[in-house]
C-alpha cells in the first residue's frame, strides 16, 4: 500500500482489496441512498445447478434493489454449455425477482462473452463502453419483466 500525504493531517492510501473500506462504504452508501429513494438496502439472489454428487454445474449471482433485478455473474462449466442451462438460470432469476416485486432485470457482459445470449432472452441493448478491455466493449443490456 502506498500512502501520500496531505494538507490538514489526511492521508491518500492506494492498495488492494480492503475489506473495511468495503463494508464502510457499503453502509454510508446504503444509508445515503435509502435517504433519497426511501428504498432499503440491496437483496442479494442466486441460482445455482448442482449434480446428483453435487458438483457445481452452473450458478447466477445478482441483487435486487428498488424494484430492480442486476445480474452479477453467470456462468456454466464449459462441458454443460449449450444444454439450456444458461436460460434456465436466467428465468430462474427473473421468476424470483418478479416474485419479490421487481418490474426490470439488467446485465452487462463484454462482447467476448455472451450479448447475443441474452438478446435472445429478451434483453435489448441500453449502452456500450468500447474499448474495455483490450479492444472490446462492454455491453450494459435491460429487460422489464413481470408485465
Amino acid at each position: 500500500m502506498t500512502t501520500e500525504q496531505h494538507s490538514a493531517g489526511a492521508s491518500l492510501q492506494v492498495g488492494g482489496k480492503d475489506d473495511d473500506l468495503e463494508q464502510r462504504l457499503d453502509e454510508e452508501l446504503t444509508a445515503y441512498n435509502t435517504a433519497a429513494t426511501g428504498t432499503g438496502r440491496p437483496e442479494e439472489i442466486s441460482v445455482r445447478v448442482t449434480a446428483r454428487d453435487g458438483e457445481l454445474l452452473g450458478g447466477l449471482t445478482g441483487w435486487i434493489w428498488g424494484g430492480l433485478c442486476g445480474v452479477e455473474m453467470l456462468w456454466v462449466g464449459a462441458d454443460r454449455r449449450h444444454a439450456g442451462w444458461g436460460s434456465k438460470l436466467m428465468r430462474a432469476a427473473e421468476d424470483e425477482a418478479v416474485r419479490r416485486g421487481c418490474t426490470d432485470m439488467i446485465v452487462s457482459s463484454y462482447t467476448f462473452q455472451a450479448p447475443e445470449f441474452y438478446r435472445k432472452l429478451g434483453f435489448r441493448e441500453a449502452g456500450r463502453l468500447p474499448g474495455v478491455p483490450g479492444g472490446h466493449e462492454d455491453v450494459y443490456l435491460h429487460k422489464a419483466i413481470g408485465s
